[in-house]
C-alpha cells in the first residue's frame, strides 16, 4: 500500500454557518494519500458540508480549506478528484460509452474508456442508454465516471446503495487496488460494515465537530461496551431492563446484547436460563462503537446546555 504523510486535502479551524445553524465548529481534518477515510456521523453532523468545502462547492466562513495545496475552487486542483455522489442526474438518452467519453474529455490525462469500464464492471453496458439501466447498473456507471479522470482523491458518497453483494465486493476490490496505488479515498456510508471493511481511518462527526479520529480498532477501544451473543428463550423486554444492558435484540433463538458490565450480565443470563447455549463475548463492532460514541457525545452536549 502506498500510504504516507502526503496531505492531499485539509481543513484547518474551519467554521461554517447557515443562518443560526452551526454546520462546522472549528474542524481540523487532513486527508492522506493511499488512505481510505470513512467520514461517519448522524444526519446533520456536518459531513455534507465538509465534503462540499473540499469539492469547492462551498466557502468557509472562517479557517482554511486546501485541495492539493490550493484553493478547492481552482480548476487545476479539482481536476485531481473523482466524485460519486449519492444522487446523480445524468442525461438518460446518452449511451454509457458516450457518457464516459464526455466525462473523460474534461480531464488532461483520462483513463482509456475500456479501462474505466472494466474497473467498474460495466463492459457490457457501453452501448445501452443510461436511462434504461437498473438502479444498480446506474450506480456502477457513476462509479466508472468517478474513475475516468485518474483521480488522486476519490469521494464516494454511499457508493454501494442499490448494488447486490457481488457488485459491492467488486467495487470494494477496485477501491483497495486504487488505494494501493496511492489514491486517497473519502467514504461516507450508512453501511458500517462497509466502513469497517474498507477504512484505514474512521472520522466520526457530531454536531459540526470531530469527536473521534483514528483506526477502527482505536474507535472500538474508546467504548467500554462488549457484545454478548447466545441462544436463549429469555424475554427481550425483561433483559433490556437489566443494569448494564444498553441494547438487546433477537433473531429467532439468537440474542445479541450490548453491555458495559459483561461479567455481571453473563452471570445473570446463566442464572436466568439454565438451557442457555452458544454463549460468546466479543469487542464492540464498529456499529456498536459508533452508536455508543454518538450517544455519549449527545449526552455530554445536553449536560453542558443544562
Amino acid at each position: 500500500m502506498v500510504q504516507g504523510n502526503e496531505v492531499v486535502a485539509s481543513l484547518r479551524g474551519v467554521h461554517k454557518r447557515y443562518g443560526a445553524l452551526t454546520a462546522l465548529d472549528g474542524v481540523d481534518l487532513e486527508l492522506h494519500a493511499g488512505q481510505v477515510l470513512a467520514l461517519l456521523g448522524p444526519n446533520g453532523a456536518g459531513k455534507t458540508t465538509t465534503i462540499g468545502l473540499l469539492l469547492g462547492l462551498l466557502r468557509a466562513d472562517a479557517g482554511q480549506v486546501q485541495l492539493f495545496g490550493r484553493d478547492p475552487q481552482r480548476l487545476d486542483a479539482r481536476r485531481n478528484i473523482g466524485v460519486m455522489l449519492q444522487h446523480a442526474e445524468l442525461p438518460p438518452t446518452l449511451k454509457v460509452g458516450e457518457l464516459l467519453r464526455l466525462t473523460a474529455s474534461y480531464y488532461p490525462a483520462p483513463r482509456a474508456l475500456e479501462e474505466s469500464a472494466a474497473m467498474a464492471g460495466i463492459d457490457d453496458l457501453l452501448g445501452r442508454p443510461y436511462g434504461r439501466l437498473s438502479g444498480g447498473q446506474q450506480r456502477r456507471v457513476q462509479f466508472a465516471l468517478a474513475l475516468c479522470g485518474q483521480p488522486r482523491l476519490l469521494f464516494l458518497d454511499e457508493p454501494t446503495v442499490g448494488l447486490d453483494l457481488p457488485a459491492r465486493q467488486r467495487l470494494w476490490a477496485t477501491v483497495r487496488s486504487l488505494v494501493d496505488e496511492g489514491v486517497a479515498v473519502v467514504l461516507t456510508t450508512h453501511y458500517l460494515e462497509e466502513a469497517e471493511h474498507l477504512a484505514d481511518r474512521v472520522c466520526v462527526m457530531q454536531r459540526g465537530r470531530i469527536v473521534s479520529d483514528g483506526s477502527v480498532d482505536e474507535l472500538r477501544a474508546r467504548v467500554a461496551n462488549r457484545v454478548i451473543r447466545c441462544h436463549s428463550t429469555l424475554d427481550v423486554a425483561a433483559i433490556a431492563g437489566w443494569p448494564g444492558v444498553h441494547h438487546v435484540d433477537r433473531d429467532g433463538m439468537r440474542l445479541q446484547l450490548s453491555s458495559s458490565q459483561v461479567e455481571a450480565v453473563v452471570r445473570r443470563l446463566l442464572d436466568a436460563d439454565p438451557l442457555l447455549s452458544a454463549l460468546e463475548v466479543q469487542p464492540a463492532g464498529l456499529g456498536e462503537a459508533f452508536t455508543a460514541l454518538t450517544d455519549e457525545t449527545s449526552s455530554a452536549d445536553q449536560r453542558e446546555a443544562a
